[in-house]
């Protein structure tokens, strides 16, 4: 990829790593109740790694 991206570019990457980090912490209890230990990336929206799976950006 080029060192200089695109601005446009740049932003739907950003987009893309705001979907696929993990919920955060407050959200387990909120969701589930409490006492459930659920893991933040369960109720994540979109899972997706950089090695596993390309964007089409």
């Amino acid at each position: 990829m080029a060192r200089v991206k695109h601005p446009a570019k740049k932003k739907r990457l950003a987009k893309k790593r705001r979907q696929t980090r993990w919920a955060p912490f407050w959200t387990v209890p909120k969701k589930y109740g409490i006492g459930k230990r659920v893991h933040p990336s369960q109720h994540t929206a979109v899972k997706r790694h950089w090695r596993r799976t390309k964007t089409k950006v």
